[in-house]
């Protein structure tokens, strides 16, 4: 994933979740349009979506117009690139994996001892 270390404003966080929720590619017109009352005129959403597409979060189609946007990733991904990095980040590991195991669901914890657990 070309954004491993990239991350989203307020804006590029919703145009992100438009995408992610939206069956297919969009427009930048459709995009606006999901933001609903009170969303940037859509040569802003046109701009971020550029800034999205250097980022490497968006690939866009420019065969006909207007030009259609979608995801390079999925958001699972995303998120899981943000939680990587935040392991990365820390200097003290375990105290960071700790704190992150403590706060989650007793479900979520069963979720990762599953996960943990070596595969045959």
């Amino acid at each position: 994933m070309a954004h491993s270390t990239a991350t989203l404003g307020a804006l590029e966080r919703a145009l992100m979740d438009a995408l992610w929720d939206a069956d297919g590619k969009r427009t930048a017109y459709e995009l606006q349009e999901v933001l609903g009352d009170g969303a940037p005129a859509v040569t802003t959403v046109l701009t971020v979506l550029g800034r999205l597409e250097k980022k490497g979060f968006v690939t866009v189609e420019r065969r006909s117009r207007p030009h259609h946007y979608e995801p390079t990733a999925a958001r699972a991904d995303y998120m899981a690139e943000l939680m990587h990095q935040v392991l990365v980040d820390g200097s003290d590991h375990q105290a960071v994996l700790e704190r992150f195991v403590g706060g989650v669901s007793p479900a979520d914890a069963e979720t990762l001892r599953h996960l943990l657990q070596p595969r045959a």
